[in-house]
């Protein structure tokens, strides 16, 4: 490595850890002008909490007559601070008569926006995983593509047909434009479908079929701006493989007062690997599942983690919008009748067994989807610090060891000895048959750190250039990043 070289690292690992100890709430020096331009957000600062009634709710979690009203008159009804265009993402086309919500061409543009625009597949320095949140130049594609200026625009992520995997897929727009920086004043997120928008709910202002067209805005790529412009660091929205690793507990139990609260957001079959249903119904583990899903190598959940399906967060009679603030925070807290949070023992955890006040969430599913669901309703809806676990349990599951099983091609996933076992503190149950295992992609077995995706994207927006992940890892975050 040349001189120049070691020099920029050198500055990008002083940099990374000015950052970090401002994460932490204070202790590191302003080593650069740089440093306090950037302030690191914690998970507390990035959370936002919704009025209790949705309608009072200009950015966040809005309603159809924040938007209708929006739509309706944008230059004079815009919210304080908001002085651009509204683009609406929808994620797909709605049903017949209600398929995008009308734009007016001048200020007001619906795009389609699927999910595939929002993921991207790389690797944290151990291990290639996908789904993931997308890459600095793939943000800045996005930007360019729909023309958005996301310090001065507001952004509504809509669901379009009103559906879970939509419902998901306008939380990835949430969550890749917030951790890559924009403002919540900036960003909201439009409840339901259109087909219950569509719908005559009795309100006194509400989307009719005339606020809806049969086709899109065309996308001009014409966009100038970059995620470069935005000068906050919201990247601990993300949580890794190495933050699961040293924030569990010593067994599989409901540790209260700890401070974290790990919320798997999947169904209680995938949770139990097996061992019982949704309905708390036991069944054989030898019937349950041929194949687990995304050919993991294992099934279960990581110690500590308690298990509440997403589509309790939803209302599927109202186009699966979210249901109301005080219905979310008694899931929270643990006051749910005959429903709620499990833990390892299967059981209901019941009334102040669940989430404790100050504790930082950390939500997961198969691939940070459903979790996406259950993220918006703790950290948009409720404002609780929420961080994100991007390689969920498709990563999770496969950082298995060959003495716990093999691959297809008969091959270990990890080495005996790689410090990333994630079976070491797991509840699991094995992949009956190697020949069902996929082949997982091993960047570094041995590596020093988890964070090479944050770290990636840290240089991209502070124009630094870093080493390949895995050779020269920077030291460990110091709030456990």
């Amino acid at each position: 490595m040349n001189k120049q070289m070691n020099r920029g690292w050198a500055g990008m690992t002083a940099l990374a850890m000015a950052l970090g100890l401002q994460g932490c709430g204070g202790g590191g020096e302003d080593t650069t002008a740089l440093v306090t331009q950037i302030p690191v957000n914690t998970p507390a600062a990035i959370a936002q909490e919704s009025a209790a009634s949705y309608d009072d709710n200009v950015n966040g979690l809005i309603t159809e007559s924040t938007l209708k009203r929006w739509k309706g008159n944008w230059l004079n009804q815009r919210p304080a601070g908001i002085t651009g265009k509204l683009v609406i993402l929808q994620v797909s086309a709605g049903p017949a008569g209600a398929e995008y919500i009308k734009p007016n061409g001048t200020n007001v543009f619906t795009y389609l926006s699927p999910s595939s625009e929002w993921i991207q597949t790389r690797t944290n320095g151990v291990i290639e995983t996908p789904s993931m949140v997308p890459d600095g130049a793939a943000m800045d594609a996005l930007l360019k593509k729909y023309n958005i200026d996301p310090q001065n625009d507001m952004i509504v992520a809509a669901m379009g047909e009103g559906n879970t995997g939509n419902a998901m897929a306008q939380g990835r727009i949430w969550y890749a434009l917030r951790y890559w920086g924009v403002d919540k004043k900036n960003l909201a997120i439009l409840n339901g479908g259109n087909q219950w928008l569509d719908d005559d709910l009795g309100l006194a202002v509400e989307l009719l079929p005339a606020d809806f067209q049969a086709t899109a805005s065309a996308a001009p790529n014409n966009g100038h701006a970059t995620v470069r412009d935005l000068l906050v660091d919201n990247t601990q929205l993300q949580a890794t493989v190495g933050d699961m690793l040293r924030i569990l507990p010593a067994s599989d139990t409901n540790v209260l007062n700890d401070g974290v609260f790990i919320w798997d957001a999947r169904n209680t079959s995938q949770y139990s690997a097996g061992e019982t249903s949704t309905a708390n119904t036991i069944t054989p583990v030898a019937n349950y599942m041929t194949t687990f899903q995304n050919g993991g190598s294992r099934q279960g959940h990581p110690w500590g983690a308690l298990q509440l399906d997403f589509t309790n967060m939803l209302d599927s009679a109202k186009g699966w919008a979210y249901k109301s603030k005080a219905e979310l925070q008694a899931y929270l807290d643990g006051n749910v009748s005959g429903a709620g949070f499990i833990d390892g023992s299967y059981q209901h955890v019941g009334f102040g067994n669940a989430y404790r006040p100050g504790d930082v969430i950390y939500t997961y599913c198969e691939t940070t989807f459903r979790a996406m669901i259950t993220g918006v309703a703790s950290t948009v809806i409720l404002g609780k610090p929420t961080r994100f676990y991007d390689g969920a349990m498709v990563e999770w599951s496969s950082l298995t060891p060959g003495s716990v099983i093999t691959d297809a091609t008969g091959n270990a996933i990890l080495p005996e000895d790689s410090p990333w076992r994630t079976d070491v503190k797991s509840f699991y149950r094995a992949a009956s048959s190697p020949t069902q295992v996929a082949q997982r992609y091993i960047t570094d077995a041995y590596a020093k750190s988890s964070n090479a995706i944050i770290e990636a994207d840290k240089a991209y927006k502070y124009g630094e250039v870093i080493p390949t992940a895995g050779t020269n890892a920077p030291p460990a975050n110091p709030c456990g990043g």
